[in-house]
């Protein structure tokens, strides 16, 4: 086999169609059983909407989610700090997403399949390793056996057994201190439908946003995530990393969150179930390549859950790669090409996220300045202010408006692997 990729999640499907895409063999090793639609909303920046249109799933990403047109910030009492168009509506060539992130991950499993045939994929095959050779490296698996590959990608999340293997002193992830609880929510949506909204500051704060389209009885599937800070050294579940949660361990803290444009506990109270995560990432890793073998996606550079980068970056990595196999062929020299090309980017969103300077920074520095409470947000931070903050951020992350519509493909239409001997 050519190419061999440990994971079946968003990083590896996509490495998967990408490889399909342009030619180079390919099989993905997946740990879980079967694939099943896990997790809660998640946003795609139009970076990686780019791509996954350059794959020809246009019409199956409309199908799943819809097109984020506002982000918005608002201090603890609900009042205004900053909105921004998002998306086409920004000026942006390709819109953003909202989806679920269970319903992506079921979408690129089954254009894959569709595609490459179900055989391209093993499940129930968890990689514990892998071990290099003269020829490529062999996949380890927890059942004893082992499969051979010229190059091995590890997209097998932030608990990744190869980047262990790799850092084996590491340890586990960094927990910040803080809890997520995260759920949807049936409920009228805000602000034009299809506006993601963050309220409140660095201690307590919520996310919301649509991940599907407005029904005729007026209501839409919301994801919310709420977000309370503790200190880092408190006991907590940090084991429990998708642990169905009781809601009066953060309700009380929300209750006066009732705004004439939005009910934040009755948003909370109308979930069905409520998932608790803590927030989590790792330190940057100086490279992530060993011969043949390399990381990608969180098991390369898990991040906080800030800016909606995490699956985008992901997609990133994925068509990176293959670009880079079209450049130099199957071989060590195309994954420090991709590597080269990545990490500086990652890494960089990594810090700036745990840094607490990611787009909603500024929900703190009003916090801070005014308790959140205000006449006039230009009292408190100019417009112009708040305007450069949000480019600054998208310039980090990749996707500033006028560098990414500029962009060539990162794959061109029609590119194909020339087979060396």
């Amino acid at each position: 086999m050519s190419v061999i990729i440990a994971g079946g999640g968003i990083a590896g499907l996509s490495l998967g169609l990408t490889l399909h895409q342009i030619g180079v063999p390919f099989h993905i090793y997946e740990s879980a059983a079967e694939l099943k639609p896990m997790g809660v909303g998640i946003n795609l920046q139009p970076n990686a909407v780019r791509e996954l249109f350059d794959l020809g799933l246009e019409a199956e990403l409309e199908q799943i989610g819809i097109r984020t047109q506002q982000l918005g910030f608002y201090s603890k009492l609900g009042k205004t700090i900053w909105e921004e168009p998002r998306g086409m509506a920004a000026g942006y060539a390709w819109p953003q997403f909202s989806v679920h992130r269970g319903a992506l991950q079921m979408m690129l499993y089954q254009a894959l399949v569709s595609r490459a045939g179900p055989d391209c994929i093993t499940t129930g095959a968890r990689a514990v390793g892998f071990q290099t050779h003269e020829t490529g490296a062999d996949l380890l698996l927890a059942d004893g056996s082992r499969q051979s590959a010229r190059l091995i990608i590890a997209a097998d999340g932030i608990h990744s057994a190869l980047r262990r293997q790799m850092y084996p002193t590491e340890g586990e992830p960094i927990w910040n201190g803080r809890i997520l609880w995260r759920a949807t929510t049936r409920t009228r949506p805000w602000k034009g439908e299809a506006a993601m909204v963050m309220i409140g500051h660095d201690a307590l704060r919520l996310v919301a946003y649509p991940i599907s389209r407005t029904s005729p009885d007026g209501t839409a599937t919301i994801n919310w995530i709420a977000e309370k800070s503790f200190d880092p050294a408190t006991p907590w579940k940090k084991e429990d990393w998708n642990r169905a949660a009781d809601i009066n361990d953060f309700l009380p803290d929300f209750l006066d969150w009732r705004f004439d444009w939005i009910d934040v506990p009755a948003l909370i109270q109308g979930a069905e179930t409520v998932y608790e995560y803590p927030m989590v990432d790792r330190d940057p890793l100086p490279h992530w390549q060993v011969g043949p073998v390399t990381l990608m996606g969180d098991a390369a550079h898990p991040t906080y859950p800030v800016g909606s980068n995490g699956a985008s970056q992901a997609i990133l990595d994925a068509r990176v790669l293959g670009a880079s196999f079209l450049e130099k062929g199957l071989t060590e020299e195309a994954l420090t090409h991709y590597e080269s090309e990545v990490r500086p980017v990652a890494t960089a969103i990594g810090q700036t996220n745990r840094a607490g300077k990611g787009p909603d920074a500024v929900l703190q520095q009003v916090e801070d300045l005014c308790q959140g409470d205000y006449n006039d947000i230009e009292d408190v931070i100019p417009a112009t202010d708040l305007a450069a903050h949000a480019a600054r951020y998208k310039s980090i992350a990749g996707f500033s408006i006028e560098e990414l519509n500029a962009r060539r493909p990162t794959i061109a239409a029609g590119a194909r692997y020339k087979r060396q001997p």
